[in-house]
């Protein structure tokens, strides 16, 4: 590869960041609930159902629960909170009945497409990926469907891995899976978790980016940390290309 151009290298989260995961998960409950016949406040059903997510993937990410294991959780404590006990294999089948609804609405947010044709306009040897926490073959077919394959070259999972950002070993590996076919001038991430993904990625030496689409405040320690590693934050993708060319280009 001597005496071949490098190129930038931009790699995103997929959920909340380039697929509107969260508003998918909260239409496919409430579709989920009206199909059981649940009773009661749907906004607080869906609020529910958005901590249950929280703590049952975390556990399956530190390895506490299998993938399979932190669905049938997740689906027995939420149909518990409405008299619906489950055993192992109902809860199962509550959860796929569940996941035809979410798979229903997945869709990519509005400025996905239009930032990934800046990026490409502004920085026209770019290359682009996806680093994301879950199963590789999970998230290969929502990229699949979403129509997104044939614009990242590699998806890197922490399921393959064993290693779960920010741990700075699955962006490595990420750059390394690029450098094997051209050099790479300069890297960045971007995500919508400021630790996880922005900071995360700072500490592994690329550019982290905040996508801070809900304008949320974090905890002063995480906004000194990231001021410390020189994290940029954005409120919408379209904002990208202006701000990583200075830094990418």
């Amino acid at each position: 590869m001597t005496g071949e151009t490098a190129s930038p290298v931009v790699l995103f989260d997929l959920d909340d960041t380039l697929m509107a995961h969260r508003e998918a998960v909260a239409t496919g409950i409430l579709r989920h609930m009206r199909e059981r016949a649940y009773e009661g406040d749907e906004r607080a059903a869906a609020g529910r159902w958005h901590e249950l997510e929280e703590e049952h993937y975390t556990a399956y990410l530190e390895g506490a629960l299998s993938f399979e294991g932190q669905r049938r959780a997740r689906a027995a404590a939420f149909a518990r909170e409405f008299g619906d006990e489950l055993d192992e294999r109902a809860a199962s089948a509550w959860f796929a009945e569940y996941f035809r609804h979410y798979r229903d609405s997945w869709a990519l947010h509005d400025d996905v497409l239009p930032a990934l044709d800046a990026l490409a306009t502004a920085l026209p040897r770019v290359r682009l990926g996806i680093v994301t926490n879950g199963e590789l073959e999970f998230q290969t077919a929502k990229i699949v469907r979403l129509a997104l394959h044939g614009r990242v070259e590699h998806v890197i999972a922490s399921g393959e891995l064993g290693i779960a950002k920010p741990d700075p070993g699955i962006f490595h590996e990420a750059l390394d899976r690029f450098a094997r076919t051209g050099p790479v001038s300069a890297a960045a991430y971007v995500g919508d978790r400021l630790r996880t993904d922005a900071i995360g990625a700072a500490r592994a030496g690329l550019v982290g980016v905040w996508l801070n689409r809900h304008g949320v405040r974090p905890p002063d320690d995480e906004a000194a940390e990231a001021i410390d590693v020189g994290v940029v934050e954005i409120h919408r993708l379209d904002e990208l290309a202006a701000r990583l060319v200075p830094r990418l280009g």
